[in-house]
């Protein structure tokens, strides 16, 4: 049976019955209950992930779906982002044929949103799946600006996960998003796109690498790559 962290009051498993009882009875706020904090404490301890994570998983999602209304199959929001990449491709096309300096100009810009913007989910989950990481949908957070589809994992799985592949999966969509807009800025020289379309396209790249360290590293995903490699490293050896 796994043990109880430092200050806990019972073992995992106790607590964890706690926190049930209290959600099932009408508590909707985790934190409040010491669910994350529990959550914490099971990451340390690998061996109460595979006993507990079930119990976990399924307050994560309820909780989740009570949240966020706007939620996808995987399968239809892997289409659509394949999709975007697709039409980020026929942009760097259309800039490479088209004689018309703003046709070419905005369709190297569009290129350069699209897979932006589809990189980050695919991302996400190619490197979640291979490392044994599940996920149960695609979602729009409500509230967020500028809007942009998030993957939900399957917490079972993630927390059965190392936490190097979680800290791993989290940082492929951060990753692929910033490398985006200069993969389709390293495509310039050979569109017949102008000057202005490159800028603009070189502003997106700048705008997303600060968005990351004025917001990504605080509550987005480079907040969860530093988490879990903490985790890692106090459970190094174990």
């Amino acid at each position: 049976m796994a043990q109880a962290g430092e200050g806990s009051g019972g073992t995992l498993d106790e607590r964890l019955e706690r926190i049930e009882a209290a959600f099932e009875a009408g508590e909707r706020d985790l934190r409040a209950l010491g669910f994350w904090k529990l959550v914490a404490d099971v990451k340390r301890d690998p061996v109460a992930a595979e006993p507990l994570g079930a119990r976990i998983a399924r307050i994560d999602r309820v909780a989740f779906e009570r949240a966020v209304r706007l939620r996808f199959p995987v399968w239809f929001g892997n289409v659509v982002l394949v999709f975007g990449v697709l039409v980020g491709a026929a942009g760097v096309v259309v800039a490479m044929r088209s004689e018309n300096d703003l046709v070419a100009g905005l369709a190297l810009i569009v290129a350069a949103v699209a897979w932006s913007t589809a990189v980050h989910g695919l991302a996400h989950w190619a490197v979640g799946r291979a490392v044994g990481i599940g996920f149960t949908s695609y979602f729009f957070a409500p509230g967020e600006l500028p809007p942009r589809p998030g993957i939900k994992t399957d917490y079972a799985t993630y927390l059965r996960a190392a936490p190097a592949e979680r800290a791993a999966m989290h940082a492929a969509g951060a990753i692929a998003t910033k490398i985006a807009p200069f993969v389709t800025l390293a495509l310039w020289p050979f569109t017949q796109a102008p000057a202005w379309a490159a800028w603009l396209v070189l502003g997106i790249g700048v705008f997303e690498i600060a968005t990351d360290v004025l917001v990504s590293t605080k509550t987005g995903d480079w907040s969860k790559v530093r988490r879990e490699r903490a985790i890692a490293r106090a459970t190094a050896g174990r």
